[in-house]
């Protein structure tokens, strides 16, 4: 496979302090020689710290709807579904660093606007733009659920909160959501660069491993004392309608690797660029690992009661020592994971929003009145959403099935058969066909079986 840069060949042995990067297309990166010197004193960010950044883009909300995904394919297809959906993300995100360091692109928007004009450019920030506020309205509620407690599915499920002190004003979703966006997301959310996160992102990714270990561990100890039954291996098919259902699983799957809107950022602020596709292998090696496990457990764990959000089926009481303490450690590590993961994505929402609307003004860096207008506006809508929106699933099936399958597979896709600088084989063409005709029909699917449901319960 072939290893891609972001950085002309020329450059590449050139360290982050020498190294000059202009492009219009880039927002946040300074585009004279003026603000570019605000940047030299900057070391490029490490390996290490591009891995953390980027596997925090990857695993966020979309690992708490995979055990539900295997739920509904049964345990074989459902972890074959991951596997493909991981090797599928690679092969996409390579096409992408292929073609921008063949023509020499250092953003997404430039990518597509290089291959199809403004308006693919276009396209492709309304798309990160949807599904940026969709994915961060789900950490939101993610995070409201655990500490408040959800009744999304027809039974309540106490947070964290209520569990300790009982139901007051104070435990709230919407006050235990607006305190963590002023003392928490605020913060965070003020770094102009995105190596700025490494740290948080590094502290991140622990604390999902931390959820993952838990939870495998009970896991292993019910099996051990035979309190786990056998999980179903395949789908339940019964009608024409239970076929089309399984493909509602195709959005969440697509969301969870989804990730390329960071990549050109990450790539950029890298010592050496051309480190890139390593970066990417690394990340989605461990993140494919955690979701595996995951989906695994999870699902051998609570069977045919596993949730939308797994998170929510540790309110329960799991017949071991310690449950209730290990059930509130569970959801504790993840909810902090999410709100650590919630800064890495909003980055790349201000960056295209920015660039949307503002293409024509001063880098955003150097104005604090826009940055800091768009990072308030933007915070605003998103805890609106939290509030107003019952279930996780509504918004991964909308955004999964149209923003995100464009981002992940459609648009990396699209570029290299369009292939204007003859670089792709045969072979990439023929994947990228696949990918293209894949997503549409699967997401397809998706969206008709929703709306076929939707439309049967609202008869009933």
């Amino acid at each position: 496979m072939t290893s891609g840069s972001l950085a002309p060949k020329e450059e590449k042995t050139k360290s982050r302090k020498n190294k000059t990067v202009i492009d219009e297309n880039a927002p946040l990166i300074p585009k004279t020689q003026e603000s570019d010197a605000k940047f030299d004193d900057l070391n490029g960010a490490s390996f290490s710290g591009a891995v953390f950044n980027l596997s925090t883009t990857i695993i966020g909300a979309g690992i708490m709807g995979l055990p539900a995904s295997v739920k509904k394919l049964g345990m074989v297809p459902g972890l074959l579904a991951i596997i493909l959906t991981a090797f599928l993300t690679e092969k996409s995100i390579e096409f992408m660093i292929r073609i921008s360091q063949a023509g020499n692109l250092t953003s997404y928007g430039s990518l597509m606007g290089n291959a199809f004009g403004k308006f693919g450019k276009a396209l492709v920030q309304i798309c990160v733009i949807v599904n940026n506020i969709g994915m961060l309205i789900i950490y939101m509620i993610i995070i409201g659920d655990v500490v408040s407690g959800t009744s999304s599915s027809g039974t309540h499920h106490s947070g964290i909160l209520e569990g300790w002190f009982g139901v007051y004003w104070w435990t709230g979703r919407a006050f235990v959501l607006f305190v963590t966006t002023l003392a928490v997301f605020a913060p965070l959310v003020s770094f102009k660069r995105i190596d700025s996160l490494r740290f948080t992102s590094a502290i991140s990714f622990g604390l999902a491993v931390v959820f993952l270990v838990i939870a495998v561990g009970i896991s292993i100890f019910k099996i051990t004392c035979g309190g786990v039954g056998m999980p179903r291996l395949f789908p339940i098919i019964t009608e024409a309608a239970s076929i089309f259902e399984l493909f509602t699983v195709v959005p969440v799957v697509v969301t969870a690797y989804l990730c390329h809107f960071n990549v050109h950022s990450i790539a950029n602020e890298l010592e050496d660029s051309s480190q890139i596709q390593g970066v990417v292998r690394t990340s989605l090696g461990l993140c494919s690992s955690v979701y595996l496990l995951t989906s695994f457990f999870g699902f051998l764990l609570f069977g045919e009661s596993t949730l939308d959000d797994v998170l929510a089926n540790f309110d329960t009481d799991l017949g071991i020592p310690f449950g209730s303490v290990l059930n509130d450690a569970v959801r504790l590590s993840y909810a902090a994971h999410l709100v650590l993961v919630f800064p890495v994505v909003f980055y790349a929402l201000r960056v295209n929003i920015d660039g949307l609307i503002f293409s024509s003004s001063r880098p955003l860096v150097l104005d604090n009145l826009r940055f800091g207008s768009i990072t308030i506006a933007l915070i605003g809508v998103i805890f609106l959403g939290a509030n107003f929106i019952p279930s996780i699933w509504y918004i991964f099936q909308f955004t999964g099935a149209t923003a995100a399958a464009c981002l992940g597979f459609i648009f990396p896709a699209a570029i290299t058969l369009r292939d204007r600088y003859n670089i792709a084989t045969k072979k990439d063409k023929i994947l990228s066909f696949f990918m293209i005709v894949l997503a549409v029909l699967s997401n397809a699917v998706a969206i008709y079986s929703d709306a076929y449901a939707l439309i049967k319960n609202n008869k009933k």
